[in-house]
């Protein structure tokens, strides 16, 4: 099974560089243009099963695609959420909840939310019973930065402050091969020149 794992594109301008998590926020102008390249790109391209984060941003991501007719929206490809943290950036965590930043894992821990075991146990169970459906061969999700380097993490074994180091721009995709276990990346959106 080939699955393509596409982020959402950039979002309002307000929450670029924010944990937004279960904000339900839109694209930015930007990222309205670059959703429509990537629809351009995969117009012709067939895929057994479309899966989207129920999230406005990705809804918005997938809007102009030929395939939205297919898509099946869910809530299990959330971000996680972040509780009263959601909105806000590093420095306004640091100094609105006085919150130290020691290392990769305590900071994840110590900001509210959905606990995160809890949320990569949602992204782990969502992708085995996605596994288990044989007939697919090749699938498009459009979801979040952190499910999609939480999948890495479960898939490649690595630890959570590993898997959070690979770059996954807005409108970036990563291409899951299950039968090898491998990641590729696919830069797709042409850069401005």
């Amino acid at each position: 099974m080939i699955i393509t794992l596409l982020r959402h594109t950039e979002v309002e301008t307000d929450f670029i560089g924010k944990y937004n998590g279960h904000n339900d926020i839109g694209l930015s102008p930007q990222g309205k243009k670059d959703a429509l390249q990537l629809a351009k790109y995969f117009e012709n391209k067939h895929f057994d099963k479309v899966l989207c984060s129920d999230l406005r941003r990705t809804r918005e991501t997938l809007a102009p695609f030929t395939q939205q007719k297919q898509a099946n929206y869910t809530s299990a490809l959330r971000e996680k959420s972040w509780g009263i943290h959601e909105g806000l950036g590093f420095d306004e965590i640091v100094t609105q909840y006085n919150i130290e930043y020691k290392n990769f894992q305590q900071w994840i821990e110590a900001l509210d939310g959905e606990d995160y075991q809890v949320y990569e146990h949602r992204i782990e169970i969502f992708f085995q019973e996605l596994l288990k459906e044989k007939e697919l061969q090749n699938l498009l999700i459009i979801t979040h930065a952190g499910v999609i380097r939480t999948l890495i993490k479960l898939t490649c074994k690595l630890s959570l402050e590993e898997s959070f180091q690979y770059s996954i721009p807005y409108g970036g995709a990563i291409i899951f091969d299950t039968r090898k276990q491998t990641f590729l990346t696919k830069e797709i959106l042409q850069k401005s020149k």
